[in-house]
């Protein structure tokens, strides 16, 4: 049996535990090369601490030279949904770069209207968590986009952009996300405001490679920049922004900077009454607390973050949220519920998440791990035994 292979059926603390002592590596040694405090490595190990962020399990094997199934543990049965996911249409579509050309186009130019459409589509189809039909659409999204004149090319590049970033970075590719992202912040240029949109998916992607520092420059810097112009458009995109600096915070575990953040976010919420949002950051009163529950949970306050949750489902805006943000919010539900150490709970959430919006269950890496952590960790709802079963778990 290979390396791989050995210490099936221990959880992924246990896995953690076994590799470091196989690189001859101490508690404080592995928290060091990942920015942890030896604490920290002490109860992931232990079990007291779910590993339920698959950027972090990401970190870990890199640090232990393994892949990261090495820690999760053996995957059988048909492939996850997001294995079948095709992003080489994608990857091919960020090869390109004539998109920076001036001249003359060898298609025939894009239509605005013809833009318009496929963009509000598209949106449409990441808001309702239908993942695979995007990264379906976006090659041909792209492609529009790049044959608009090119002064009309700038802002609807951005939020192509924006959106391929945000759907890569869901399906676990963030590198390929970070590539989408960093085209935004180029494609903007000296704009400030455009620049600033583009710092959102930016920020959210370098959180996802585990550099938040840099998340909160990238995020505090370009809401500085647009937080004195007094266009009304601004303010959506800068409360998004403190929104993604909030959670920046809360991941490096400080949490007192997290909570004036999302004070200010919220200040900024409640004064923004009927702004138009128009480069849909999808800002406003229930975008912040639902980032309050994410930020607790980050920054490793379980009980908060149960206490949030319990309370945002409550809100009358609960069901105006976009369908993608209400399960992936369920999704953080139950690495809270992980975290206090109730499984039955964290087991009826994701099954609701799986209802209203299955690719954000099954295409998620993160959700996978949280799938895994709670199959194992004891009783479950019978749902959670199907989804295993449906993303290659086994038990």
């Amino acid at each position: 049996m290979g390396d791989q292979d050995e210490g099936e059926g221990l959880p992924p603390g246990r896995r953690v535990a076994q590799w470091r002592v196989r690189r001859r590596m101490t508690q404080q040694m592995l928290a060091d090369r990942l920015g942890k405090s030896k604490s920290w490595v002490d109860k992931v190990e232990r079990g007291a601490r779910a590993l339920d962020r698959f950027s972090v399990i990401q970190d870990i094997a890199r640090v232990l030279r393994v892949e990261p199934a090495a820690l999760l543990g053996p995957v059988a049965g048909p492939p996850s949904t997001a294995a079948a996911v095709d992003l080489e249409p994608v990857r091919a579509a960020l090869a390109r770069y004539d998109v920076f050309r001036t001249g003359r186009e060898a298609r025939p130019a894009a239509g605005p209207d013809e833009w318009a459409r496929q963009a509000e589509h598209a949106w449409l189809t990441f808001q309702h968590a239908h993942y695979p039909q995007l990264v379906r659409l976006l090659p041909g999204l792209l492609d529009t986009v790049r044959r608009l004149p090119g002064d009309r090319r700038p802002e609807p590049l951005v939020e192509a952009y924006r959106l391929t970033s945000a759907v890569l970075v869901k399906l676990g590719e963030a590198d390929l996300g970070w590539l989408a992202a960093d085209r935004a912040v180029a494609v903007a240029g000296d704009d400030p405001l455009l620049a600033a949109t583009a710092a959102v998916p930016l920020a959210a992607v370098l959180r996802s490679v585990g550099r938040p520092p840099l998340a909160r420059t990238a995020a505090l810097t370009a809401a500085r920049r647009i937080a004195p112009t007094g266009v009304p458009a601004a303010r959506p995109v800068c409360g998004a922004l403190l929104l993604q600096a909030a959670l920046a915070v809360a991941a490096g575990g400080d949490d007192r900077s997290a909570g004036e953040l999302l004070d200010r976010a919220a200040g900024l919420a409640a004064r923004i009454g009927d702004v138009a949002d128009p480069y849909r950051t999808g800002f406003g009163p229930d975008l912040v607390e639902v980032t309050g529950v994410v930020a607790a949970v980050e920054s490793g306050d379980a009980g908060e973050a149960v206490r949030r949750h319990e309370a945002v489902v409550r809100r009358a805006g609960w069901q105006r949220l976009p369908v993608e943000r209400r399960a992936a919010h369920l999704v953080d539900a139950a690495r809270a519920y992980l975290q206090v150490g109730d499984v039955p709970r964290a087991g009826r959430a994701l099954v609701e998440a799986d209802r209203i919006a299955p690719a954000e269950v099954r295409c998620r890496p993160v959700a996978r791990t949280v799938i895994e952590a709670v199959a194992r960790g004891g009783p479950a709802p019978a749902g959670v035994a199907e989804l295993a079963a449906l993303v290659g778990l086994t038990r």
